[in-house]
């Protein structure tokens, strides 16, 4: 199934979590992000439970630091 991440598109499994994404997207640790999924902030600690869906549009925040 195809998910769209800041404007990229990625195929995935049918069964991907958000966890799984970022995985496949990051192939890092994810720290210091946060998770939109159509427009709602998916909290953290929901991220390995919550499964994405045809078309899911994915937009990843990452912290900065600056002043």
């Amino acid at each position: 199934m195809d998910i769209t991440v800041n404007h990229k598109t990625y195929v995935v499994d049918e069964a991907c979590s958000v966890e799984q994404l970022l995985g496949l997207v990051l192939r890092q640790e994810a720290k210091g992000i946060a998770v939109a999924i159509n427009q709602n902030i998916v909290a953290k600690t929901d991220w390995s439970v919550h499964t994405l869906r045809q078309g899911d549009q994915v937009i990843l925040i990452t912290a900065t630091q600056g002043g």
